[in-house]
């Protein structure tokens, strides 16, 4: 597993971001750091860098001059699962849901503190080796564990009782263990296509789910709430 706090070799970061200020802020906050950044200022150089560098992690402009950051990331998601952080503008709600529905991980918006992007992208690169295992017939994190062979959920190492939509959700949570799930990709695969747009369906389980495998479902610590977006599984 990556871990920056302990690599003893650079880990490549790439910026696909036509902001020189922008570059030269990560190229700052680096320092000290076990990353190493990689410069792209279009999404055709990105590209070429991506495919000769293999870097560890994607840090990816939407606004680009010469195509659309959505495209780069429906490039990449056909032949990479590296993990892909996007910057975005404030406001761009509809833009994060589709960068996140097109196979991004997480976002930051511009502007960002330096702390959170370093917090984001040691997350995102922890996340990566954990989504490799999320497939496995038992999901442990925390205080949670899932058997999805005896179709079991316990916390804390107590059995928890859920309904078969609960049960679901938990499973679409674990499949995307880590990262941001939208509200209709939520909807989608546990309720189909017809329930898309029914967000009311969705805040009103994770209600339940919270009050079942949360300590405190008032503050919770592993069902986030990512407004206006979607929602996280913390690992």
């Amino acid at each position: 597993m990556i871990n920056p706090g302990e690599s003893s070799s650079p880990i490549n970061v790439i910026a696909i971001e036509d902001d020189p200020a922008i570059r030269r802020l990560l190229k700052v906050a680096f320092s000290d750091t076990p990353y190493h950044l990689l410069e792209a200022e279009n999404a055709r150089d990105g590209l070429d860098v991506l495919v000769k560098r293999r870097p560890e992690l994607i840090l990816l402009d939407l606004g680009l001059p010469d195509t659309s950051g959505l495209e780069v990331i429906k490039t990449v998601r056909g032949w990479s699962q590296t993990p892909i952080i996007v910057i975005s503008g404030d406001g761009q709600e509809d833009l994060k849901v589709e960068a996140l529905e097109s196979g991004a991980d997480d976002y930051v918006t511009k502007p960002f503190g330096v702390n959170e992007l370093l917090a984001r992208m040691a997350v995102a690169l922890r996340h990566s080796h954990v989504n490799n295992h999320t497939g496995d017939a038992v999901f442990e994190s925390g205080d949670l564990k899932v058997d999805r062979s005896a179709r079991e959920v316990t916390v804390r190492g107590k059995r928890v009782n859920l309904t078969p939509i609960e049960y679901k959700l938990v499973l679409a949570l674990v499949k995307h263990a880590g990262k941001v799930v939208t509200h209709r990709q939520l909807l989608v695969d546990v309720w189909g296509m017809e329930y898309a747009e029914e967000s009311q369906y969705l805040r009103v389980y994770m209600g339940y789910l919270r009050k079942k495998l949360e300590t405190d479902p008032s503050n919770p610590r592993m069902l986030l709430n990512e407004p206006r977006v979607g929602y996280r599984l913390v690992v």
